[in-house]
């Protein structure tokens, strides 16, 4: 089919100073489509037979879109703005260019959706440079193995789940589980550091967004937080683009050997999204009505994630997944579970316990973190996921009311003090010292036969007395040191110290 062209003529005047300046006359050539048809959030484009795949197209109306099928005679356009703007018959034109998004300096402590345009009120965006919204992976020389730790600052994860700068560990979890709060907590956690955090929210409500926001500002990290939001309320298209776009940001920030944070809050939304659309463009349908592309649709985006080579830095992805009545089996949990080098899951059973973070560490798993985690944690995380597990056993075992011995009941009294030691209050993200003290005190039983709230004080006491006086922990944590028997020993006696100061003393020693 042969596209329509619209032909600029050239004014009397300029036309004169054309010839007089001794240049022949250039006729300006667009190619001009036309709508065809319109649906929620997609049209269905005619005579560009020249468009190519990714293209941005301009409709007439101002609504801008993607060129997504490429069929004889018509496209398949995915739009960036209200599909109630456009009409039928309206002009399209071609671009001759991709889809783009700001990056650089100038986004750091603002909130702007897909393309990068403000949703706050700090005024226009002053940035200078931008990337195309996908971009290739980089290649396996271009990377390195992940060796440095990223403190989240919470006890469950940083002990038994650790996660590296440069890895991609999923947080999945069924709805009201807690999984935004640990990805909030990690971005407040990256205070003292010099980690870039991004967050990008896709299809959540408006007010949601805003608590996050709002915590992060409490929190001291919107200098250095890129807020990327395409709500619910906004176009599918921008929720499809938007993790794509914060990954170029990042990459942006890592060229510059910068180390960049990105949550995905949440990939399922962004999987619903990507089938809605989809399906209204008459693509195929596969398992649960997805299209047969979308492990690519999220391989390809976290696939640009990594510790990259010498002179860049790395980009750390913790995706996040939503399963339905703790189905870990279902279509895109396992494919983000077979794309990530791990993931921490948040039981609803746990939830129901009180027990907050809510991580199964049963079932939470890293892949790569150990040979990032610190070696003073190295220590007490085998003994920790050790004492847990029989505690489940014999808890299950006490309930049928059985006369149970003194050991069992010692047993259970000590993993009942592990798991209170792992309680944490939300937005209370903790140094690394401060966790090893607290975790040190459990494992050695100064918690046992104490309950939740006494638990808690203790903890506090414990956490107040490593700030004071560090016993040398830090130190070892930042060296990279293992925990040795003389630190230990002063841990252990300033714990005494601190419980017993508070009244503690006896249920220490029991």
């Amino acid at each position: 089919m042969q596209p329509d062209s619209d032909i600029t003529l050239m004014t009397t005047r300029d036309l004169v100073q054309t010839l007089l300046d001794g240049e022949p006359p250039k006729p300006e050539v667009s190619e001009v489509g036309r709508v065809e048809e319109v649906g929620d959030g997609i049209a269905i484009v005619t005579g560009l037979g020249r468009a190519l795949a990714d293209e941005m197209l301009e409709f007439a109306s101002g609504v801008s879109g993607i060129v997504f099928d490429l069929e004889p005679g018509r496209l398949g356009v995915v739009l960036l703005g209200p599909s109630q703007n456009i009409t039928m018959g309206e002009d399209v034109r071609r671009t001759g260019r991709v889809v783009s998004v700001p990056v650089g300096p100038a986004l750091l402590g603002r909130v702007v959706d897909a393309l990068g345009r403000p949703r706050d009120q700090e005024g226009p965006l002053e940035a200078t440079d931008h990337a195309p919204v996908e971009a290739e992976a980089p290649d396996i020389l271009s990377r390195r193995a992940v060796s440095r730790p990223l403190a989240t600052g919470l006890k469950a994860v940083d002990a038994a789940v650790p996660v590296g700068l440069g890895q991609r560990e999923l947080i999945i979890g069924d709805r009201q589980t807690g999984k935004t709060s640990i990805a909030v907590d990690t971005i407040l956690n990256q205070k003292g550091t010099d980690v870039i955090c991004i967050y990008c929210a896709i299809g959540q409500r408006g007010d949601a967004v805003a608590k996050v926001i709002g915590a992060v500002q409490d929190g001291g990290m919107m200098a250095r937080t890129v807020i990327i939001t395409a709500g619910d309320e906004d176009a599918p298209g921008l929720a499809y683009i938007a993790p794509y776009a914060a990954m170029s940001v990042a990459e942006s920030f890592a060229a510059q050997g910068r180390d960049v944070l990105v949550v995905m809050d949440d990939l399922t939304h962004h999987a619903r999204t990507y089938r809605e659309l989809s399906l209204l463009l008459r693509r195929p349908p596969g398992r649960e009505a997805f299209p047969g592309d979308i492990f690519y649709v999220h391989a390809r985006l976290l696939e640009r994630a990594g510790q990259f080579s010498e002179g860049r830095g790395s980009i750390t992805a913790l995706p996040v997944v939503e399963t339905q009545a703790e189905n870990l089996s279902a279509y895109i949990p396992t494919n983000l579970i077979s794309i990530t080098d791990g993931q921490i899951y948040l039981s609803p059973k746990l939830v129901r316990t009180n027990q907050f973070p809510a991580v199964d560490l049963g079932v939470s798993v890293s892949r790569v973190g150990g040979k990032a985690q610190a070696s003073a944690f190295r220590a007490v995380a085998g003994n920790l996921r050790v004492t847990l597990s029989q505690f489940e056993e014999l808890e299950e075992f006490a309930r049928f009311g059985t006369r149970l011995d003194e050991d069992t009941r010692a047993r259970l009294a000590r993993g009942a003090a592990m798991r209170n030691a792992l309680r944490q209050a939300e937005r209370d993200p903790m140094a690394a010292n401060e966790q090893l003290a607290v975790l040190i005190a459990a494992i050695e039983g100064l918690l046992d036969g104490m309950d939740e709230a006494q638990a808690g004080s203790a903890m506090q006491s414990i956490r107040a007395a490593i700030r004071r006086d560090d016993q040398g922990l830090a130190k070892t944590i930042r060296d990279n040191q293992k925990l040795d028997d003389d630190v230990r020993a002063q841990i252990i006696a300033m714990a005494r110290d601190a419980l017993a100061d508070m009244g503690q003393g006896d249920g220490a020693d029991a």
